[in-house]
């Protein structure tokens, strides 16, 4: 009994020592990748409310969640971005950090669409009755057979085709007896008879052997014999044996099978990979794992309202006839970027999206182990790859695994990141630790400069009254001014004189100045309505926070705006 009792307690021991180095491990790993500049914790935060910071642990005012520790200081105060993190070797391990570099290349997108062949158009004929009549004789009898061009279709019964042949004979007569007429008006007039007569049979559909033939004979026929003028299929009939037919009345069509046309739907995300000239691979069920290919030749201009795809025509060779129409078809479109230069791309799995925005964090060289978030404006996807339209540079290198983890530090220690783009924190109504939140949380006091450069700040106000002439522009709906005063306002954001400024405006005019930049870029490409509207409101949501941020709105040198643009900055700020 004494000896279980010792053996009870040495287990006991042991496991209690267990627990202490596993949780003293988790504790290691924990606090390792959540390592900043210091390793001194002097602040606790909430997990969930990364705004609430005390100098003691306990739980949060808000949720009741334990508080965490983290580093005392925020980003460092060189000026470098508020979205720098900087993780120590073991902290990169943990996050699995793997980067790649942003690079310049051709890239190709493979898009895969649906449609049908069908008939070309210019391929097709109609064998229609030129003059009123009976169809005596139909020489082909069903659809589906092929014709030679000239090979004869239908014998049309016609009176009125008798009369006309009656006179020319008749003038081709009254011409012969006139030749030895002395009176060259009258051999002129018989002379333009004649002519008149053949013109009249020419425009009723005969030929010029058919006439020849006529006036070979020197008597008149009640039928006329109409050839085929392409060769092709029948691929409708409309006309039987003894029936009465109108001038234009329909008999036959004929199209050519040799070439067809494949008709494919593109939904309009695909419209950025689909132009003319690029070549498609498609396949038939008819004819399992054998591809055939065509070139596509036009792109309509208009949505279809059901469907809301847009027609795209493919011409498609068959000369051995093996293609049909009405046959179903899958397609893969391979189209191509092959700009001079070629385009900026990043892999796929670097870029944090989150609605139009798109996040990615890169190495910031000389510092090993540090990188810095970046909102930068996104291209279409191609392949694994997407095109950065800004925000980019040639060779810099991008987080491609990792940059969630890296983005959650972010929002642990309030900084800017994917979901809190402001910086702060969330918050709103939720419900942690068995609390029921306010509807309001605590804002970060943001806090004006004490004093920043006299140049900086009338560089400010240029971009200031620029984006008053964006606001203006938008609100006249005039796109040429819209365009001209957008693109202003980009040159003025790059030409702000920043030296002098240092410390933590350093910090906010290159977070701020990114964001507006952004919004330039995406109001220029934008095409539909809603999509420049929604870039003017970002851009209004940045500006305010630059006047904000910098005591703009209190400058008295600062030339007055209208009331509505005033409005635009002031609106939200009380």
């Amino acid at each position: 009994m004494r000896f279980g009792g010792i053996k009870i307690f040495a287990m006991f021991f042991i496991g209690l020592l267990a627990s202490f180095f596993l949780l003293l491990g988790i504790n290691k790993s924990y606090c390792a990748f959540h390592e900043n500049e210091e390793s001194a914790t002097q602040l606790w935060t909430c997990s969930m409310h990364p705004q609430i910071k005390l100098p003691h642990p306990g739980k949060c005012p808000i949720c009741g969640m334990e508080l965490i520790p983290v580093s005392s200081k925020g980003p460092s105060s060189d000026g470098a971005s508020i979205r720098e993190l900087t993780l120590s070797p073991t902290a990169q391990k943990l996050a699995e950090v793997q980067t790649s570099v942003a690079r310049r290349m051709a890239v190709k997108v493979n898009v895969r669409l649906t449609g049908k062949i069908d008939f070309d158009e210019r391929n097709i004929a109609f064998i229609t009755t030129w003059i009123p009549g009976r169809l005596e004789k139909l020489f082909v009898d069903f659809t589906g057979t092929e014709v030679k061009r000239g090979a004869p279709m239908v014998e049309i019964y016609s009176p009125e085709l008798f009369a006309a042949q009656s006179e020319l004979l008749h003038a081709i007569q009254t011409l012969k007896h006139l030749q030895k007429s002395s009176l060259p008006t009258l051999r002129n007039t018989a002379y333009e008879t004649v002519q008149s007569a053949r013109e009249k049979l020419k425009l009723w559909g005969l030929t010029d052997d058919q006439i020849k033939r006529i006036i070979r004979r020197g008597k008149a026929s009640y039928t006329m014999t109409i050839y085929s003028p392409i060769s092709g299929t029948v691929v409708h009939k409309n006309g039987f044996e003894g029936m009465y037919v109108k001038t234009g009345t329909r008999i036959y069509t004929i199209a050519d099978l040799s070439s067809l046309w494949l008709i494919l739907d593109a939904y309009e995300s695909d419209l950025t990979w689909v132009k003319v000239g690029d070549d498609v691979t498609f396949q038939v069920e008819s004819f399992p794992g054998e591809n055939f290919h065509g070139k596509i030749s036009f792109i309509d201009p208009f949505v279809d309202k059901k469907t809301r795809t847009i027609r795209v025509r493919v011409d498609v060779l068959n000369k051995n006839g093996r293609l049909k129409p009405g046959m179903f078809a899958k397609a893969t479109l391979h189209a191509r970027i092959n700009t001079v230069p070629p385009p900026l791309v990043i892999p796929a799995s670097a870029p944090l999206i989150t609605g139009k925005r798109a996040v990615v964090y890169v190495e910031v060289p000389g510092k090993p182990g540090t990188y810095e978030g970046k909102e930068i404006v996104l291209g279409p996807r191609a392949g694994d790859y997407y095109i950065v339209r800004y925000g980019l540079r040639e060779g810099e290198r991008v987080v491609t695994n990792g940059n969630f983890k890296i983005d959650s530090a972010l929002q642990i220690k309030a900084r800017p990141s994917m979901m809190t783009p402001e910086g702060g924190g969330g918050g709103g109504m939720q419900h942690h630790g068995g609390m029921k939140m306010s509807k309001k949380s605590p804002k970060m006091k943001s806090t004006a400069p004490a004093s920043i450069p006299k140049a900086f700040k009338q560089d400010l106000l240029k971009v200031l009254k620029a984006y008053e002439d964006v606001s203006e522009a938008f609100q006249k709906q005039s796109q040429p001014e819209i365009e001209k005063a957008y693109s202003h306002l980009g040159r003025l954001l790059k030409q702000v004189n920043t030296e002098g400024l240092s410390g933590h405006p350093k910090m906010m005019w290159k977070e701020l100045s990114m964001l507006i930049a952004n919004d330039v870029v995406v109001a220029l490409d934008a095409k539909k309505t809603l999509e420049k509207q929604d870039a003017f409101e970002s851009l209004k949501n940045h500006i305010r926070r630059l006047v904000k941020q910098f005591n703009l709105k209190d400058n008295k040198t600062a030339k007055p705006a209208s009331s509505q643009n005033s409005s635009h900055l002031s609106h939200g700020e009380k």
